[in-house]
């Protein structure tokens, strides 16, 4: 137990949900072991009323201390949420102006119809501000996790959007983001960048962190966590996260030998 890192930090779609799913009881039982032992961050594509929906609602069992060792990344590390008197507290957020809002929400969906991959009849929005970021998502906020695994599993797609966007953009930060999603940022903003913000609000140094994601590769958002030489771990989903936590953990206190 002692060999395992102070921090492990995780990507939440995929990672520890389904898509836009909630996370599983499973899943929230390693989590706060995790928790009952170091320090737990949670950075993703998401805004904050998602991790609010999937994760923090069904941790209610869970009590002050617990919750004080959470660090919370919404937006790619945009935005950087901590436990303050009992309610989560921003300490950051890296928001887009209005002017860099409104054009990353034309060149995505003007770049989408030039392309043929707006949808005419998405599940939910296909564009949505987040504040600190814009996010497309291809089949709409609310598609089926079987839908969105399914329309770009080669992220071929994505790729041709991003990369007609970010010719657009160049002073923007535009990368594929989940299964069917690009998202911009303001420059420089990405993961990397939150996982440095992590280092500095925990104090524990990025060399004794484990990050755990299942975009890795190098169109994917986790990327730029591997990139900058932080400990990684690839998953292809959540029970593949919950699996190898498991291992780590070994048996429950308590359970049967």
């Amino acid at each position: 137990m002692n060999q395992l890192p102070p921090l492990f930090a995780f990507d939440l779609d995929d990672t520890l949900a389904a898509s836009k799913s909630p996370v599983d009881p499973r899943m929230l039982r390693l989590i706060e072991r995790l928790l009952e032992r170091g320090e737990v961050a949670v950075i993703s594509g998401g805004n904050f009323t998602q991790f609010q929906a999937q994760l923090l609602d069904r941790l209610g069992s869970l009590d002050e201390a617990h919750l004080g060792r959470m660090h919370l990344l919404p937006t790619c590390g945009t935005q950087y949420y901590r436990r303050e008197a009992g309610a989560w507290a921003a300490r950051y957020r890296e928001e887009l102006t209005d002017d860099e809002t409104e054009r990353a929400m034309t060149a995505l969906r003007e770049e989408a119809e030039r392309l043929g991959l707006w949808a005419n009849e998405p599940w939910g929005e296909i564009l949505e501000d987040r504040g600190s970021q814009v996010t497309f998502s291809a089949l709409g906020q609310r598609a089926p996790v079987e839908a969105k695994h399914a329309w770009d599993p080669d992220s071929a797609k994505k790729s041709a959007l991003r990369d007609a966007v970010a010719a657009r953009l160049p002073d923007l930060e535009v990368r594929s983001g989940g299964s069917t999603s690009v998202d911009i940022t303001r420059k420089g903003i990405d993961k990397a960048y939150g996982m440095r913000k992590l280092a500095a609000e925990s104090g524990v140094a990025l060399d004794d962190m484990l990050f755990i994601g299942d975009r890795l590769d190098p169109d994917g958002n986790d990327y730029p966590v591997l990139a900058m030489g932080v400990a990684t771990h690839a998953v292809t989903g959540w029970e593949d996260t919950a699996d190898f936590l498991e291992a780590l953990l070994g048996a429950e206190p308590g359970s049967p030998a």
